[in-house]
């Protein structure tokens, strides 16, 4: 009786999967068609493709049912890795009764091929890798089996059972295991890619340089003299830190000629912000105007001189945008990466990707990955979010309310002239508190300093560290150092 007991039973690393054998049981009848009208529609060109070079004239599915048995989940393990990734063991066995009626044709005869009795006993190891924050929130499925495979079937010619022949059923049940064990019996893997992957990893796919000309005819803000204009210019739906161009004092017509490199992601969604401002030596920088360009509206390798028109906001209802605030002129190169210099596969994220061009010479991209933070404790409240300190230029993941093993996944990428090889990085998980008033408002939850000279020598890093003043505290950072060579 031992060998029926559930894994779950036996193993207490092997988790209970009632629920799931209990949804199969109810959606079997329509899983069979789908499955079924899904294998068939794989193998029909398969078999057309095969079929000639054996002189068949056609191999056809009479009848192809998996019958009215669903397969069972035994248990299943989970594995939590520093990776982005999910990794399953169920282990899984199904006693069903499948009818797999084939009728082939050859030299003007036909005979019919039936396949009864399936078993399969199998522990197969499913890896969802990367995990990414856009649905279905995996970008590829590996499958591989830990152990070979227990298969067992009955196999019928017109009527007459082929595994009576002697010495026959052996043979096929061992040429099956060796056939399925040679192909995907680990470390080998059967791969299905689910995302493209420059989504998925959320990959630079392009560098926009922008070369900001000039601004004309600027409305002035200070009551006495000029304004002293600077423009502020960033993509959208990224993190990286806004550029700025110098001041210029005292002009309402200012020539800059200055340019910047941008990290592109999606040009179809990105576009690039433009906002002037007047500098203040003491108090807010006031806004004298601003405007957006839509990068899928740019050319690719070629550039295009915009001039565009200064407005208050992009509400095109809001009354005020008909007031003349000036222009602003800049050139704008959009450069695509070229197809070959982008990585395909999840196993190359695992090595650092090349810094985009543009790259300052003899400088990189200093990739930071904030994973997640474990046994967070506050005094007062835990709604943690990580402060990064890196040359003076702070960064903050969102805030999450309330928990105490927060996973953030956020990346931030500072450009850096020469490697930082004698920097530390500053990290600090701070709690705000989500009521109104005055006491404890803001309270650390713990800090960690990050000698960055060995990612420069290693290029990437991925490990937890424990969080000072902080009692079990620790926080997962990854750190990668890109380079143009």
């Amino acid at each position: 009786m031992l060998p029926e007991i559930p894994l779950w039973v036996k193993n207490p690393d092997y988790d209970r999967l009632d629920w799931l054998n209990k949804f199969l049981e109810y959606m079997w009848p329509y899983l069979d068609k789908a499955i079924c009208k899904t294998a068939k529609e794989i193998a029909k060109p398969i078999i057309a493709e095969e079929i000639p070079k054996y002189k068949i004239e056609s191999v056809e599915f009479e009848t192809l049912t998996l019958g009215s048995l669903p397969p069972t989940f035994q248990g299943m393990k989970v594995y939590v890795t520093d990776e982005k990734e999910l990794i399953m063991e169920p282990s899984i066995k199904w006693a069903g009764n499948p009818n797999v009626l084939v009728a082939v044709k050859a030299f003007g005869l036909k005979a019919t091929v039936q396949v009864v009795d399936l078993q399969v006993f199998a522990a197969p190891r499913i890896t969802l890798k990367p995990l990414v924050p856009s649905f279905p929130c995996f970008a590829q499925i590996n499958v591989s089996l830990m152990d070979k495979p227990y298969v067992d079937f009955g196999l019928k010619l017109i009527g007459a059972d082929l595994m009576s022949i002697p010495g026959l059923y052996r043979f096929v049940q061992e040429l099956i295991k060796d056939q399925v064990a040679n192909m995907y019996l680990w470390p080998k893997t059967l791969e299905v890619p689910i995302m493209d992957p420059a989504k998925a990893f959320n990959r630079p796919v392009g560098i926009l340089h922008v070369k900001v000309l000039r601004a004309m005819k600027l409305k002035k803000k200070d009551l006495l003299g000029a304004s002293d204009p600077y423009v502020k210019l960033k993509l959208t739906e990224n993190n990286l830190p806004s550029h700025k161009t110098s001041v210029k004092l005292k002009n309402l017509n200012p020539e800059w000629n200055e340019e910047f490199n941008i990290v592109v992601k999606d040009p179809q969604s990105q576009a690039l912000e433009l906002i002037v401002y007047d500098w203040e030596k003491v108090g807010k920088h006031e806004k004298m105007g601003m405007n957006v360009v839509p990068l899928k509206d740019l050319p690719k390798d070629e550039p295009k001189v915009l001039t565009v028109d200064l407005l208050k906001n992009m509400d095109l209802n809001d009354a005020q945008n008909e007031k003349q605030r000036g222009q602003l002129e800049v050139e704008l190169t959009y450069k695509p990466f070229k197809e070959e210099d982008m990585q395909k596969g999840f196993e190359e994220t695992l090595t650092v990707q090349k810094a985009p061009e543009g790259t300052p010479a003899g400088g990189g991209l200093l990739v930071i990955v904030v994973h997640e933070a474990q046994d967070l404790e506050g005094k007062h409240h835990c709604n943690p979010s990580a402060r990064l300190i890196f040359r003076g230029e702070e960064k903050r993941t969102k805030p999450l309310k309330k928990s105490r093993d927060p996973r953030w996944a956020e990346d931030f990428q500072f450009m850096c002239e020469e490697p930082p090889i004698n920097d530390k990085l500053h990290v600090e998980v701070v709690s705000t508190s989500s009521r109104m008033g005055l006491l404890h408002p803001k309270e650390s939850l713990g800090y960690v300093q990050i000698s960055l000279s060995d990612v420069v020598s290693n290029k990437r890093i991925n490990q937890k560290y424990h969080l000072i003043d902080s009692k079990n505290g620790q926080i997962q950072i990854e750190l990668q150092w890109r380079t143009a060579e």
